[in-house]
């Protein structure tokens, strides 16, 4: 992708992560809105994923995605955005 590397630029992708994806991560926010977009993709992402106790790398990205799921339900809860700053 267009600013890792690659060439693809981000308006060629479809996916409800794409604000994520294409996001500083030291600027900015994501408004509530497109929390709750992301919401039903990231669920299933931590869903779909297999639950293999051995693999320590694979735990933790499941229980960072777990935790970036329980603040992206609190600022749609409180309609804040997610801010980066």
């Amino acid at each position: 992708m267009v600013g890792f590397g690659g060439n693809r630029a981000w308006s060629s992708i479809s996916t409800t992560l794409a604000p994520l994806l294409n996001h500083p991560d030291d600027d900015g926010d994501l408004a509530p809105a497109q929390c709750a977009a992301m919401l039903p993709r990231l669920e299933a992402i931590v869903g779909e994923g297999p639950q293999v106790a051995d693999d320590p790398v694979l735990e933790r990205r499941i229980d960072d995605t777990r935790q970036l799921i329980d603040v992206l339900n609190y600022c749609v809860d409180k309609g804040v955005p997610l801010d980066f700053c």
